[in-house]
Parts: C-alpha cells; structure tokens; sequence
C-alpha cells in the first residue's frame, strides 16, 4: 500500500467513527430542540454559538488548523439548527415566485432542508411570516446594479412585528434564455422581472429588443417556455434554463459584471446576536433634524454603511429613513445609542440583527 493509498484508509477510519459520533450528537440536538419545544426558547443563540466556536477551537493545538475546525463547528450547528426547525415544526420558508427564481435559489442556499413555499407576491410573503405560516420569508432587498428594492422595504416599515435576522447576497447573472434552436434574429420581444431588464437594459437597447416585466424571471422563462413561440426570449438564471426546457442563447447580459442581489431574511423571533443591526426612524420635518441624527450616531462610534429614505404611507411630503450600523447590538453603547435616539426621533425602531 503506497502513501496515498494509507493516508485514504485513515481518513475512512477516522470518518466511520465521525459518523457514530455525529449520530450520538443529532441525538443530544433532538433533546434540545424538545427542551426549547418545552420551555418556549428560540432555536438561534447567537451567544451560546459563539461560546462553543471559541471553546472548540481552544482544544486544536495545531493554531493553523483552527480556523478550519471553526469552521467545521459551525456547519455542525447550523445543521443542527436545520434539523432543530424539522422537528419544532419551523422548517417552512416562504418566497415570491416560482421554483428558479432568484428568490428561491437564496432560499434553498439559506435553508437547504426546509420547504419552500411559494407566494404570488411580496406583500403575501410578509402575511405569511406574520401569521405563523412560514417560519422565514426571503425577499430581495437591494442590487448592486439597480438599487434598492423600495416595496420591501416599505413592506418592512409596515409589518412592525417582523424582524430581519439575515442577509444573504446572491451573485447574479442574468441570461437570454430560449426556445430551443432559436436564434437571437428571430427574437421580437423578452420578459422578466423588472430589475433584471434594467439590469440588462444595454444589450436590450443594442439589439432593439422591447421587454415587458413580470412578477419575477422564472415566472417570465415559464411563460415563454409555455408559449412555443420562438420570437420570445426571457432574462432569468441559468438554473431557470434548466427547469423550464430552455436554451441560454446569450449568457451574462447583465450590465455590471459585478452584480449582486442582496437578500433579506424576515422572522417573527427577534434576533439575539450579529454584527450588524438596521434601524428605521422618523424625525420633525425641521431644519437640521436628521444631521442631528447622524451626528448622535457618529459620535456614538458607529460606522454608517448605509442610509436610505422612503415616502412615508399616507403622509404626503413626509419620509422614514432606514440605516444600517457596524456594532454590536447587545452592547452597552449600542442601547445607550437607542436612549438617546428615541429622545431625538419622532419615532425609532429596531429592524434587523444579523451577521455579515
């Protein structure tokens, strides 16, 4: 048996025995998952995963092999976490679509082993959140390329009992996508979703193709799938192609190469950690209220990473703002920050805990 051979074998002995070990450790989970059934607790414990990673990795003496043990550790929980939602009955995430859509392959990214629930639109995914139908919604909240996504964010702004506890950023690449065997002469017309035609809007304009927009890509690459007609196309992912029986004409039509959508995660359980966290306000339309605003948050050490602001509904020529902040949410100058804002502001929430 040569070198390569032996190292192969112990890694198959060291794995047989990883297996019974990892059984025994989905065994505890279970008992975990029933105790938190029992007592009313929340399968996430931002502080607890951040003792255990810390402990762990404590017992490698090899310092190179630590961060990679880390990393072991925490897929460990974040299945466990996976399996804790099977057993609670949380293992129903919601999204706006169909299968293929670039909501869905965030969702199946985030929750691999959950059910994925469809929902015609934004609004429906947030009442179902809300009502306890789904235990997640994911919903696009911004693209580096078009901007934000503001009805999610108004959606936010409305539902005042949903938190957001995660963000996920999906790299896009938006493709033509056909009939099969049909050429780009023969195309009249192409669908999607509205912020993938902007996102595609040069190469649209280029070859003088019209679009239309529909609730979402995958929605458009099954509708031209079911048409038969080759004179359309649609802008979806590859893995739409896939799905609905359709060929990739033109592949990565998007205008920035670098073109990322930012996904939200929405929970009725209020988050317990990160190193992030977003807040919406509203101030008196009064000269200098949202630079006071901004310069309690500067002098209260928080890097600004974004500010956004948005009509506020039924009030005409009135505004909310969002903004989200590098910190600790749990942290003593992070509630003293909240203190003094809530003195400063007409109104002040917090929105969303989660990691980057």
């Amino acid at each position: 048996m040569d070198a390569l051979e032996q190292a192969r074998t112990e890694i198959d002995t060291v794995d047989a025995q990883l297996a019974a070990l990892f059984e025994r450790r989905m065994a505890a989970v279970l008992q975990v998952a029933e105790y938190k059934r029992a007592h009313g607790l929340p399968i996430y414990d931002a502080a607890r995963e951040a003792a255990v990673l810390e402990k762990s990795a404590a017992r490698i003496q090899d310092a190179a092999l630590r961060p990679y043990y880390k990393d072991h550790v925490q897929n460990l929980m974040d299945v466990a976490k996976q399996y804790e939602a099977v057993v609670l009955g949380q293992n129903r995430a919601a999204y706006q679509g169909v299968e293929g859509a670039f909501a869905h392959i965030a969702l199946k990214a985030l929750f691999p082993h959950a059910e994925a629930v469809s929902y015609p639109t934004w609004d429906e995914v947030f009442d179902a959140v809300e009502r306890g139908d789904a235990a997640h919604g994911v919903v696009p909240f911004e693209n580096s390329h078009a901007g934000d996504v503001s009805a999610v964010l108004d959606l936010c702004y409305n539902h005042p009992d949903l938190w957001v506890v995660d963000v996920y950023d999906l790299p896009i690449s938006q493709n033509l996508l056909v009939l099969p065997g049909t050429r780009l002469d023969q195309l009249r017309h192409v669908y999607s979703h509205q912020q993938a035609i902007a996102q595609s809007e040069t190469f649209l304009k280029q070859f003088g193709l019209p679009a239309t927009a529909m609730a979402n890509t995958a929605m458009a690459a099954k509708f031209v799938a079911e048409s038969g007609d080759a004179s359309k196309a649609a802008i979806a992912s590859v893995e739409t192609a896939a799905l609905y029986g359709l060929e990739v004409l033109v592949p990565s039509i998007n205008t920035d190469g670098d073109n990322t959508t930012r996904f939200i995660v929405l929970s009725r359980e209020k988050p317990t950690g990160g190193n992030r966290f977003s807040l919406l306000f509203t101030v008196d339309n009064k000269p200098g209220k949202l630079g006071e605003v901004i310069q309690i948050i500067g002098a209260s050490g928080f890097n600004m990473e974004s500010i956004k602001s948005r009509p506020m509904p039924h009030v005409p020529f009135e505004y909310y703002f969002y903004v989200e902040l590098v910190g600790d949410p749990t942290a003593d100058e992070t509630a003293a920050l909240l203190r003094e804002l809530d003195r400063t502001c007409r109104t002040v929430r917090l929105l969303g805990v989660y990691t980057k």
